[in-house]
């Protein structure tokens, strides 16, 4: 074994190379982490009232991360040691941050009222705290059992986010007044919204399509958790509730009194099938189905709120509201139409469009869109990759899994302005991180399997991933 190490090319343990390892033993793991819980434990609107809009935990643990990244960059490292992985995403990230600053610096050139000002840096500190997430996931997670763990803690986050969602609906208060008695927080709390006779669920986000969306992303990775029994390379008791996390996301979405929601649930479904076994899809599909008719049957009036999200949809007043804001674009647009606006300064006094992708338009015009969108499908690319390289099932059910959950939040924000509200824009970054490191996991895998076929004679078949356990577990392990 200890020769194969040695003839496998791979990206060596973070904590060898940089702060993002186990300094004091703390890992990338741990403080993403962190993240994972300020996202979605911390209520979205709760922030320390010293600090205003930049106190969100949340916020301010992403700019801690940005930090802490450009310090591992400036530490020496040894010299061939670090096996380079090339990441699109990185390219897509830098080009859409330096777009977003020229818009900045051009709309403070032009010159602005002053309640614009500290939203437009409120929004550049935005960026700057989900770009230190997205580096740190793309740099600091290197070894599977790191993405491993991110991907199950995100589904728990996920299935905890829609049990909530369900306490919520079932009872119509939101359980979170509590929290004004904590010193020192600011907490702009409310009633919970109905449609209907029905409780629209937030969790602790401040919107119901925030919540939808945090609910339905976290669905691909809960599927792909349970086919391979939490992504863990020894047998767990506890691999059967994976499905049980699976049912209560499937029924708090198909409660959720959102035809956002409910579009973003077929979505999350029909991208889930191609990452697991062809003998599951028949159970996640007729599962689903069950589990939604039994939704649909058992809660009085829920079918036919549910059938009026659809049929009345033509008159309802958001979807003509978001017709409407198609129709104004070109004139929003007109006056600088490649950088926009300028990065926050947009503000619902204008006009409000409920489409993220439309507000970045407009804010920073045709290449902060475009730039997004590239980060977006380099980031599913990526993702892709993985599951195309890696000789492993589970690394490529990974890739597949966040390829689905990426392009769930993607079609959601086309209901919602998904960048303002921090659960949604802070997944959305954490997730494309995430199809970094499984494309760093997937070259790691990739590399062990070729030094596999140059040692051994005669020249083995590709192996299967029930073939290598010793291998499989000392690549995975990064021992350098």
């Amino acid at each position: 074994m200890t020769s194969l190490r040695s003839a496998v090319s791979r990206p060596i343990a973070a904590d060898a190379h940089s702060a993002l390892g186990r300094s004091a033993g703390v890992t990338a793991a741990t403080t993403l982490t962190v993240y994972i819980v300020l996202l979605f434990a911390v209520p979205s609107n709760t922030s320390i009232a010293a600090l205003g809009g930049l106190g969100r935990p949340a916020q301010l643990w992403g700019l801690f991360l940005l930090f802490w990244w450009l310090l591992s960059r400036l530490q020496a490292r040894t010299p061939g040691q670090l096996r380079s992985v090339p990441q699109p995403v990185r390219y897509a990230l830098t080009l859409f941050v330096v777009v977003a600053l020229v818009s900045f610096a051009a709309a403070l050139l032009r010159g602005q009222p002053g309640d614009q000002i500290s939203p437009a840096t409120t929004a550049l500190l935005r960026l700057a705290s989900w770009s230190g997430v997205l580096l740190v996931a793309m740099d600091g997670i290197r070894t599977y059992d790191d993405v491993a763990k991110l991907i199950r803690r995100l589904a728990l986050a996920g299935t905890a986010m829609a049990a909530l969602g369900l306490v919520q609906f079932f009872t119509g208060q939101t359980w979170l007044d509590w929290i004004v008695n904590i010193p020192g927080l600011a907490f702009e709390g409310g009633d919970a919204a109905t449609r209907g006779s029905f409780t629209r669920s937030s969790g602790t986000a401040i919107h119901p399509l925030e919540y939808g969306t945090a609910v339905v992303a976290a669905i691909p990775l809960a599927i792909t958790a349970a086919v391979n029994k939490g992504f863990r390379t020894t047998p767990s008791r506890y691999a059967g509730w994976w499905w049980g996390a699976v049912a209560v996301i499937l029924f708090a979405s198909a409660v959720s009194v959102s035809r956002s929601a409910l579009i973003g649930l077929v979505v999350a479904i029909i991208a889930s099938l191609p990452a697991i076994p062809v003998a599951y899809r028949w159970l996640i599909g007729v599962g689903g189905g069950i589990i939604a008719a039994a939704a649909l049957a058992i809660i009085p009036g829920m079918f036919g709120t549910v059938m009026n999200l659809f049929v009345g949809a033509s008159d309802d007043p958001s979807t003509q509201s978001r017709t409407a804001a198609l129709a104004r674009v070109p004139e929003f647009l007109s006056s600088s139409p490649l950088i926009g606006q300028g990065f926050g300064t947009f503000l619902p006094r204008y006009y409000i469009f409920d489409n993220a992708w439309v507000l970045l338009l407009i804010e920073l015009g045709v290449l902060g869109a475009l730039c997004l969108a590239v980060m977006i499908f380099t980031a599913m690319g990526s993702a892709y990759w993985s599951s195309r390289h890696s000789p492993f099932a589970d690394v490529r059910a990974m890739g597949r899994a966040l390829v689905a959950s990426l392009l769930t939040i993607s079609v959601l924000l086309v209901f919602f302005d998904g960048l303002s509200f921090p659960i949604s824009a802070g997944l959305l970054f954490l997730m494309i991180g995430l199809t970094a490191s499984v494309r760093t996991v997937a070259a790691a895998d990739e590399d062990l399997v070729g030094a596999m076929r140059h040692v051994a004679r005669p020249e083995p078949a590709l192996p299967e991933a029930s073939t290598l356990p010793a291998a499989k577990s000392a690549q995975r392990e990064a021992v350098t």
